[in-house]
This record gives structure tokens, sequence and C-alpha cells, in this order.
């Protein structure tokens, strides 16, 4: 089995991430991917009024309907921290293939990361870009070519074109009361909109 692991806030899901998703299991020969929203993350401190069961919710919609992802609350289950190695111990079956999809931003810190040995002794890491900054270009080759010679594993890239949306943008023009057909998948928007989330953000 082929398995592949997307974590993250989400909050809130959006297109970028869909998208992300559909070229990961496509260009990785997926089985199954398991998308799995942080509980509490060590890195970043969560913004917006969504709780992890808002995030969870809109995670399942996003992806209602498109074959092979399932969408696990793992990290939001467990206590304290959520950290990536954790993860990987969970779902590692040394009968299988698990890889992990990471975007640039996580792949220039990867090795400052609880555990950078065992995560890529438990997986095949990936990354993507959802920017189009070549001013990073250096730096992307740099880390993949230092992973390699410490780590003794290629970081191969998922081919896509760059999407740059975010979902601080989702949750600013929710704000700022703009519409965000586009950015987030329909039943994603609806509810946003019926449960009056990001509203103060």
């Amino acid at each position: 089995m082929r398995v592949g692991i997307y974590g993250g806030t989400f909050s809130p899901v959006h297109n970028g991430h869909v998208a992300a998703a559909k070229a990961f299991m496509e260009q990785m020969w997926l089985d199954i991917l398991y998308v799995i929203p942080t509980g509490v993350t060590p890195h970043k401190v969560m913004k917006g009024d969504a709780n992890a069961k808002d995030r969870l919710e809109m995670c399942r919609l996003a992806f209602e309907g498109v074959d092979g992802v399932i969408v696990s609350d793992l990290e939001m289950r467990r206590e304290g921290k959520s950290y990536t190695v954790d993860t990987l111990r969970e779902m590692y079956d040394p009968a299988g293939r698990l890889f992990f999809l990471m975007g640039t931003d996580m792949l220039l810190t990867l090795d400052r990361w609880r555990e950078p040995e065992e995560i890529f002794r438990l997986c095949y890491p990936v990354y993507i870009r959802r920017e189009a900054d070549a001013a990073l270009d250096d730096r992307i080759v740099e880390k993949i070519t230092e992973y390699h010679r410490r780590f003794g594993k290629m970081v191969p890239r998922i081919v896509s074109p760059a999407i740059e949306l975010s979902s601080s943008d989702v949750r600013e023009a929710v704000g700022n009361g703009l519409p965000i057909d586009g950015l987030v998948p329909p039943a994603v928007a609806r509810y946003i909109e019926e449960n009056h989330l990001y509203r103060n953000v």
C-alpha cells in the first residue's frame, strides 16, 4: 500500500489544499491519502475562531466524494501538542510505503523539527510549491541536497501550478465581508457562513 499523509491547521481548508491533495495522490500513485487537521500545533499560533471540530468538519466537506481520501481526527484525539513524528509512528507500516506532503516553508525547516532523522526513516517526504517565488529556488535545492546527504533520501517535488492562496487570505476576506467564492469549496463556504466563522479576524 502507498499511503499519503497531508497535515495542516486547515483553518479553513481552501481550494489550494484540495488541488495539492489531488496532485499528491496522482503523482505519488497513492492508494489512500489521509488528510489530518492538526490538534495543538507546536509551531504556530492558531488564528481565527474555528475550533478543532469546525476545522475537521470543513475538511470532511472539502474532500467529500474525492476517491481515496480519508479525513482523520488522529491528531485531534492526541493529548498535548501534535508532532509530525508521532503521527508517522502511528501510521507507519513496514509492509507499505508512507509519503508525507509538505509546503515550501515546511521543507526549508524540516531539519529543525522534532526527530528529523526518525521522520526520514518512517516516510518519504515530498513537497509542493504553492508560491512562485524564484528567490527560493536556490534555498530549496540546497536543502534537498543537504537532506539527501544527512538522511539518505531525496525529496521529490509534486509538480502543480502555483496557487498563491493561504488560509489567512480566506479569513481576511471573510472578516472584511468579501465573497470567498472560488477560494474554498462551496460546501466549506456555506459552513463558514452558517457558523459565523472568521467574522472577527
